[in-house]
Formats: structure tokens, sequence, C-alpha cells
């Protein structure tokens, strides 16, 4: 490895701890937003002042420069790599480090096990974690994706008939009612429509990725009718049981519809960083 790519590397698991640690600490402000929003218009006392818990919860947070939320996630990875870097082991190793690092460091709970022995990795790392999902790009990004298991664990994936194209927001608010209170509401939901099995879930949890201070005519009315469920903050009911909802969809098989919903708490964190590349 050259010194330059070795320089590299090392910036790279730098900024992976870095981002990493701003993720885990502060709350984007686009959901606090909608938190706060949901504070002032909730008319349920009890859910209210769940939310007021809430606000107190990231304020804290913010303020020692502690963690969110006791549960800090399996860590999903996206990154955006331009032409000049080659797409290599090195790089993911580096990404791979800068994980470990942080464990320690921001402190992260260790919560990688084994699937079958559920024996614990100790530093969050391990076969195939955390995941890396790499794209091209003009600039060299990193953007993580937290994912605390309690959310997780309640999103579903359906391979749907074409014939069902109608029934889609159907079984997404079914999903909402089986979920109930294990996500920890009031939830984002992160929609994936089209694609492969695979594709689709990708697609739900990019969605995640997506600004939700603006949404589009169909995830209002998909808002609307999720609120309107009565769930509410952490299952308490209420007017709030979801921030927002974000779709993503992508071509599919002519014979196929995939459909993922996958979820994520109100803790809905995410951060990205760009590295600056030397000319």
């Amino acid at each position: 490895m050259s010194t330059d790519n070795s320089r590299l590397m090392r910036e790279i698991t730098k900024a992976t701890c870095t981002v990493l640690r701003e993720a885990e600490l502060y709350l984007p402000a686009d959901v606090k937003s909608r938190l706060n929003d949901a504070y002032e218009k909730e008319s349920n006392p009890v859910a209210r002042r769940e939310l007021e818990n809430i606000l107190k919860n990231i304020a804290i947070a913010e303020e020692k420069k502690l963690p969110l939320c006791q549960d800090t996630g399996i860590i999903v990875i996206f990154l955006t790599i331009p032409p000049t870097i080659p797409y290599s082991n090195d790089l993911l190793l580096a990404v791979r480090e800068g994980v470990r690092i942080a464990t320690g460091t921001v402190p992260l709970r260790p919560n990688c096990v084994d699937p079958l022995t559920r024996h614990n990795s100790g530093d969050n790392t391990g076969p195939g974690i955390p995941p890396i999902h790499v794209e091209p790009g003009d600039t060299l990004s990193i953007t993580v994706l937290p994912k605390g298991a309690g959310s997780e664990n309640v999103s579903q994936i359906r391979m749907l008939n074409p014939s069902d194209l109608s029934n889609i927001d159907d079984v997404i608010i079914k999903a909402v009612l089986d979920a109930g209170a294990r996500p920890c509401p009031p939830v984002i939901l992160g929609i994936g429509i089209g694609g492969t099995f695979d594709g689709a879930a990708i697609l739900a949890k990019k969605a995640l990725l997506d600004p939700v201070d603006t949404m589009t005519p169909h995830e209002e009315r998909l808002l609307e009718r999720i609120n309107s469920l009565g769930i509410g903050p952490m299952g308490l009911g209420g007017d709030t049981t979801a921030l927002a909802v974000k779709i993503r969809t992508a071509g599919c098989h002519t014979a196929s519809l995939s459909l993922a919903v996958n979820f994520q708490c109100w803790a809905s964190r995410r951060a990205t960083i760009t590295i600056a590349l030397k000319s």
C-alpha cells in the first residue's frame, strides 16, 4: 500500500468514528423538528408527556455527549466513492476499523453476535457486519444509519402479486398494526416498492436516509392513515404513531411486486461526512 493510500485509509477510519459519534449523540434537525411539531399538536395528555420525555432525552444526550439510546444499533454504512478512489478491500477494512474504534470511544454497545452461537464479537464487527453499501459519486462520503433491534425486528418484506397493486397501502398499515408499540413509536417508515426480494429491503433502508421535512402526497396520505390508528408514542395511545413516511421505488419483474417496510424508532439516527481529497 502506498503512503498516500495509507494516509487516505487512516482518514477514512477517523471519519467513520467521527460520523458515528455525531449520529449516535445528535438527532438530525429535521427529525427533531417533526418531534417538536408532534408535541405541539398532540391532544392526548399521556402521549404529550411521552413526547416531552423524548425531547428531554434528546437534550440530555446533547448536553452530556452521550448516545441518544442505550441500543446504539447495528451500524449500516453507505459509501459514495468518486472515480479517483479504487473500490478495494482496504477501503472496506478502513470503514470496519472505524466502527471497531468507535465502539470503544463513543461508546457503542457491542451488539454484533454470531446468528447461531450468539457469540458477541465485542466490537460491532463480524462476518458481513457492518453492512457496507457502495455507490459511485462525485465525492468520497460516509453515511451511517444505526438500526436498533426494536424497530428492525418488526420490519417486513412481502412478495405481492402485481394484481395487489391497489392493496399496497393496506399492507403497510397492517405492518404498523402488527408492530404496535415494539418499534418505540412515533416511528419513521422507510418503504421500498419494486426491485427484487433483497432490492426492496435496501430501497426501504435507503428511504430512511431521506429528509423528513417534506413528503409526497402519497406519503402524506399514508402518514394520516397511520396516525389515525391511535397507537401513539410508546404505544400508549395518541395522535402521533408516526412522524413520517418515506418511499423509494425501483423497476421490477413483470410478474413481481416486492414491498418492504423498514421501521425506524423516534431516534431516527443518521449522519454523513465528506472526506476532502487532495488534488
